[in-house]
C-alpha cells in the first residue's frame, strides 16, 4: 500500500500592497484539513482535485491510499505576515509527522509567495517539508506559471510542473500528470531528474496569454520536447512581476527519465528560446484614453476592458474607479463594472431596494486606483454573493463567495455597478448571472484583470481591450 500525502498552500504575493495577508485571510478563503479537502475539491478543476482523481484511478493497478492533509489559500494581495507563515508552515510540519509513514508527497504550490521573512516563501516552506520527511521520499509539487522560481524550490522537490495555459484551464491536467509521476517514481518505472534555468529576462503581464502566437511558439517547443521518450515534463514559466523579490522572471523547467545531460540540454533550448525572442515580450501597453477612443469606433458588439492596473487576481484592491469615471464623464454604455466596496453594500443594504442613494464608491483602499465615484444610484437588488462555476475557468474552483453585493444603477447614466463586500476576481460569469445581471445586455463589461478573465467573458465579448490604468498591478514596468 502505497501512502501519499496531498498538500497545498497558495499565494501570489504582490510586494506593492500594503495590507499584509493574515492567518484570517487563509482562513477566510480556503483552509480545508483531511476528509473536507476531498469533499470541497475533489471534482474540482484544481491541481488538488487532480491529484485526488488520479490517485483514485492509479489505485485500480496499485494498492495506493491518498492521505489528504491540508490546503490553505488566500486571495492575492500583500506578503503573508510573518508570524502567519510560520503558523502554516508549522501545522504542515505537524500533520506530516502526525501522518507518517508517507511514501510520497503531492503538492500545490504556487511559486509566487512572498512573506516578511521569507521573501522565497515557497523555497522556504517546500523545503520545510522536505525536511519534515526522510530523504527518499518523493516530493512532485505543482506551480503556476506565475511562479517567480528559485533554486530553493528546485532542491526541495523531485519534479515541479507548471500549468501549461493562462488562462489557467489545465489545473487538474497537471494534478493528473502529478499523480502519474508519483506512482511511477514510487513503483521504479521511472527515475526523475530534474533541470531548472534562469535567463535574466521578465515578460511583461500583458504578454503573458499563452494561446498567443508570440508565447504560442515557446510551449509548442516544449511540446515538441515531450515527444523524446525520455522527457518526462516540462515547464515554462512566466514570472509574477508585482513581487519585487531577487528570484522574479521567467524560467524553465525539463524533467527526464535518470538521464540529466537531456534534461539540461532542453532546458537550455526552452531558455534560449525565451531569450532570443525576448523583444516579442516587451508589453504593448493601451492607455484608458486610447482604450476608450477604440471602443468608440469599433463594431457595437460587446467589447470587454481588462483594467490591468485594478487586476485582483495580482493582489490589486478591486475597488478602482479609473475606468469607471472615464466612462461616466463619456457617458458611453450601457456599460458594467463591479467594484469592491463594503461600506457601500452596507449603505445599499439599509436603503433598500428600489431606493435612490448617495455613494462614494471605490477608492478607499490607497491612493493608487483613483478616487472614490461621488455617484447618485438606484438600488437594483441584493445577493448574498455565493455561486457556482460549474465549468473550467481560472483558478479551478467551482464554489465562490463575493459577499453581500448590491446592483445599483447610476442615476440617468448607462453605468451599472457591482458592488461586493469581499474581493472578487473576475473569473466567472456566474457571478455576474447570480446577482440576476445578464452580460449580454451590455456594451461595455469591465474586467479587473489581465488574462484570467478571458476564459469566462470570451463567450458574451467578441473584442478585449486591455487598458494600462494606473495602480499596484500597472503593466507599465517602468512605473
Amino acid at each position: 500500500m502505497l501512502r501519499i500525502g496531498i498538500l497545498g498552500l497558495l499565494h501570489e504575493s504582490n510586494t506593492f500592497v500594503q495590507q499584509r495577508t493574515t492567518l484570517r485571510h487563509f482562513q477566510d478563503d480556503l483552509y480545508l484539513e483531511g476528509s473536507e479537502l476531498v469533499t470541497r475539491l475533489g471534482s474540482s478543476h484544481h491541481e488538488i482535485g487532480g491529484f485526488i482523481s488520479g490517485l483514485h484511478q492509479l489505485a485500480k493497478d496499485q494498492a495506493i491510499q491518498p492521505v489528504p492533509l491540508m490546503v490553505a489559500r488566500a486571495t492575492p494581495s500583500g506578503p503573508i505576515a510573518a508570524e502567519a507563515l510560520d503558523s502554516l508552515v508549522d501545522h504542515i510540519r505537524a500533520l506530516v509527522e502526525r501522518n507518517k509513514p508517507l511514501d510520497g508527497l503531492l503538492v500545490a504550490a504556487h511559486g509566487a509567495a512572498v512573506s516578511e521573512a521569507h521573501l522565497d516563501a515557497d523555497g522556504y516552506w517546500l523545503s520545510q517539508v522536505r525536511q519534515a520527511l526522510p530523504g527518499e521520499v518523493p516530493v512532485i509539487a505543482t506551480l503556476d506559471p506565475h511562479a517567480n522560481l528559485s533554486a530553493q524550490m528546485v532542491q526541495a522537490c523531485t519534479a515541479l510542473i507548471a500549468y501549461r495555459t493562462n488562462p489557467h484551464l489545465d489545473q487538474r491536467e497537471r494534478g493528473l500528470e502529478a499523480a502519474r509521476l508519483m506512482v511511477d517514481t514510487l513503483t521504479g518505472r521511472v527515475h526523475p531528474v530534474m533541470a531548472a534555468r534562469f535567463p535574466p529576462l521578465v515578460i511583461n503581464i500583458e504578454r503573458q496569454c499563452t494561446a498567443e502566437p508570440h508565447l504560442r511558439r515557446h510551449f509548442d517547443l516544449a511540446d515538441q520536447q515531450l515527444l523524446q521518450p525520455r522527457v518526462l515534463s516540462n515547464s515554462v514559466l512566466l514570472g509574477f512581476p508585482y513581487a519585487d523579490v531577487f528570484e522574479m522572471g521567467a524560467s524553465a523547467i525539463v524533467i527526464t527519465d535518470a538521464d540529466p545531460k537531456l534534461a539540461n540540454q532542453f532546458a537550455d533550448q526552452l531558455a534560449d528560446s525565451l531569450w532570443s525572442h525576448r523583444h516579442e515580450l516587451i508589453g504593448q501597453l493601451v492607455s484608458l484614453h486610447e482604450a476608450l477612443q477604440l471602443v468608440t469606433h469599433i463594431s457595437p458588439t460587446p467589447v470587454c476592458l481588462l483594467d490591468m492596473g485594478d487586476n485582483v487576481g495580482g493582489g490589486s484592491a478591486a475597488d478602482g474607479t479609473f475606468i469607471a469615471q472615464s466612462l461616466l464623464q463619456r457617458q458611453l454604455g450601457p456599460a458594467l463594472v463591479c467594484i469592491y466596496d463594503l461600506a457601500a453594500v452596507a449603505r445599499c443594504q439599509q436603503a433598500g431596494v428600489g431606493a435612490i442613494v448617495s455613494l462614494e464608491v471605490g477608492g478607499h483602499t490607497d491612493q493608487l486606483h483613483g478616487p472614490p465615484l461621488q455617484v447618485r444610484v438606484q438600488v437594483r437588488s441584493l445577493h448574498n454573493g455565493k455561486f457556482c462555476e460549474p465549468k473550467a475557468r481560472h483558478g479551478g474552483i467551482i464554489q465562490y463567495d463575493q459577499g453581500l453585493s448590491a446592483v445599483v444603477q447610476v442615476v440617468d447614466q448607462p453605468l451599472t455597478l457591482l458592488l461586493t463586500s469581499k474581493r472578487m476576481v473576475p473569473f466567472s460569469l456566474q457571478q455576474l448571472i447570480s446577482c440576476g445581471i445578464q452580460p449580454g445586455d451590455y456594451r461595455i463589461l469591465v474586467a479587473k484583470g489581465v488574462h484570467a478573465p478571458l476564459a469566462a467573458y470570451r463567450e458574451v465579448c467578441d473584442q478585449f481591450i486591455r487598458v494600462n490604468t494606473p495602480g499596484s498591478t500597472c503593466a507599465d514596468l517602468t512605473q
